[in-house]
């Protein structure tokens, strides 16, 4: 089984608030879940973070990947230690075609 960290999207429509959660990546975006570990508000300013760090850890040694965002919301949380190295870009077959 392969678990990721990701997000989930609650709130209305045009006032997005996330859970950060670990859920296995087969599932949908907002389905069953296996734990929350805490919340993003990008509503507010700046950006409001809530994190349990210990279980973000515990999941982290474990072996579940962040996905990208995740990832980076982890790093301004103060979970994972900030990398320089940067992902392949992801390729656009359209441009290549022309």
């Amino acid at each position: 089984m392969a678990v990721r960290i990701r997000l989930t999207r609650l709130g209305d429509k045009k006032s997005p608030f996330y859970r950060v959660v670990v859920a296995d990546s087969r599932t949908s975006r907002d389905g069953k879940v296996i734990e929350k570990l805490g919340t993003y508000d990008t509503l507010k300013d700046p950006a409001e973070i809530k994190i349990d760090v210990e279980k973000a850890k515990e999941w982290l040694q474990k072996g579940a990947q962040p996905t990208e965002t995740a990832k980076t919301i982890l790093v301004k949380a103060g979970v994972i230690a900030q990398t320089n190295k940067k992902t392949a870009p992801k390729s656009d077959k359209k441009k290549k075609q022309a």
